[in-house]
């Protein structure tokens, strides 16, 4: 039978300890299955028929378009009061990603192997526990991040939608841009799941944290990309 779900600020050490033990736990197992799944559709899916993919037209922002709405109904469903809704749209959002990430990484595994992929995963792996222990180890307010990431966010999918359309390249500082607002994200949800999550919504934030973790990855490999 499940516990109360009380606010994990007003909830013991033991209930806190528990709570941070599964929703990292369980951003650990969205990791997992994300490079599950990843491997079995590198191994399906040629890059010939990625490459035909990538020159439909506006096939960039029908991706972003399924991230947008796919990102809608996981949170809406990792937020249910079921556990098996949770778990579906945890599971739904870690398949969107994984077909989200297919063309860069087939790029990328193209060129270098592993290489550059094992590189970008180790950064973003250091960063998220940096930024991590940044939340848990001080006791800042990161709150205010949250006008900043939301006007971010808007300015940035605007310029992806306009590069998309217009066809003029992003280059690498709007890459480290986002770095920076990923990096933010990490922090603000870190925080947010210390003073505003309940003790059973560990699916969820693990969600938001494995968002924002996959986009940190997603930029830092295109940071490593545009040096080869």
């Amino acid at each position: 039978m499940e516990s109360t779900n009380k606010l994990v600020v007003y909830a013991t050490d033991s209930e806190k300890a528990e709570f941070y033990k599964k929703t990292y736990m369980h951003i650990g197992l969205a990791i997992l299955a994300f490079m599950g799944l990843e491997a079995v559709l590198l191994n399906i899916v040629t890059p010939q028929s990625i490459g035909n993919f990538l020159n439909v037209k506006f096939i960039g922002l029908f991706m972003i378009g399924m991230l947008w709405l796919g990102s809608m109904v996981s949170n809406k469903l990792a937020f249910s009061l079921s556990r098996s809704q949770q778990y579906l749209g945890l599971g739904l959002y870690v398949v969107i990603e994984a077909l989200i990430f297919l063309p860069i990484l087939t790029i990328a595994s193209f060129k270098t192997g592993t290489e550059i992929i094992s590189q970008a995963a180790i950064i973003t792996l250091f960063m998220f526990g940096g930024l991590t222990a940044v939340v848990f180890n001080t006791k800042a307010d990161f709150s205010f991040l949250r006008s900043a990431l939301i006007i971010g966010g808007f300015i940035s999918l605007g310029l992806i939608v306009g590069g998309y359309i217009f066809g003029y390249n992003l280059g690498l500082w709007f890459s480290v841009g986002m770095v920076i607002l990923a990096s933010g994200s990490i922090l603000y949800q870190t925080g947010q799941i210390k003073e505003n999550y309940g003790t059973q919504q560990y699916v969820g934030a693990a969600l938001q944290l494995f968002a924002s973790v996959m986009l940190l990855f997603f930029y830092i490999l295109r940071i490593l990309m545009s040096r080869k």
